[in-house]
């Protein structure tokens, strides 16, 4: 399958430009059609073909993320989702404030290009689990004024950062509690760890975005990710709010030193506790 590239052409920031020269590069490396953002808002139809035809790469510049919202708007399902922001804040690079690319502009571009047309080629990520995750039922409510914040009575432990863990044999599914979504609101964005990648407890597992904020998702363990709730990713991050200890739940581990490290959570009655005192200090 080729592929259709949404790019952000924002001309006010440096971001919107970079991202501009990766998507034409993108484009062109891949033979694939570039989707005119302004067009895509104002006539959609006239896209729908080759967004049923090739597989979308969304190209954001900046937090606001025009591109990935318009591509939610007509209900188009990226494959990949490039960050531009993201990228030159962990790679270290500062971005010159001149809307016309540089040098180092260029290069952060071309390696951003790379990186896509590699990610194309690579496997799909596996799957996640065969494990039966059913959904809990018995729940400790704390109630704070007209607000009411649910935790499963077992099964889940809980970090302090208002993370869950629940786990099965050697893997474990990780998300965010009732508490911590209401705190956020509406979530619009997760944007999950790669496939593989080493996680140490109470590190950093992707950032959950909301209206209101955005999150580090603190992981309640070590281990290895293994799979990533790509409903939530690229169709529905709603799930994360309506329901955050089942279909909302965010990455899969492999774990690593789990009878050692559940020593530092909290079951699910020490954290109503918790969410009970939170509230009342919030």
């Amino acid at each position: 399958m080729t592929s259709a590239v949404l790019a952000c052409n924002g001309m006010d920031k440096v971001e919107g430009a970079v991202s501009r020269e990766v998507g034409l590069q993108v484009a062109d490396a891949t033979g694939g059609v570039v989707i005119c953002p302004v067009l895509l808002h104002h006539a959609p139809a006239r896209y729908e073909k080759a967004l049923a035809e090739n597989a979308l790469i969304v190209v954001d510049g900046c937090g606001t993320r025009c591109a990935s919202r318009l591509a939610a708007e007509v209900g188009a399902k990226p494959v990949q989702k490039v960050l531009v922001s993201k990228i030159a804040k962990a790679s270290g690079r500062q971005l010159e404030a001149s809307l016309r690319l540089g040098t180092g502009e260029m290069a952060l571009a071309e390696d951003i290009v790379a990186t896509v047309i590699a990610m194309l080629s690579a496997p799909a990520a596996p799957a996640p689990s065969a494990v039966a995750w059913d959904a809990p039922t018995d729940f400790l409510v704390a109630v704070f004024e007209k607000f009411e914040f649910r935790t499963p009575r077992q099964g889940y432990w809980f970090s302090e950062n208002d993370t869950w863990v629940r786990v099965a044999g050697n893997r474990a599914r990780v998300g965010v509690s009732d508490y911590l979504q209401q705190q956020l609101t509406d979530v619009q964005y997760f944007d999950p760890p790669s496939i593989d990648a080493p996680v140490e407890q109470f590190g950093t597992l992707g950032e959950v975005e909301s209206t209101k904020a955005v999150f580090e998702l603190i992981a309640p363990v070590s281990g290895t990710v293994v799979a990533v709730n790509m409903v939530v990713v690229e169709e529905s991050p709603q799930l994360v709010n309506e329901d955050p200890y089942g279909e909302g739940w965010l990455v899969e581990v492999e774990l690593g030193a789990w009878e050692e490290e559940r020593q530092l959570l909290l079951d699910g009655p020490a954290y109503s506790g918790t969410v009970d005192r939170k509230a009342s200090e919030y």
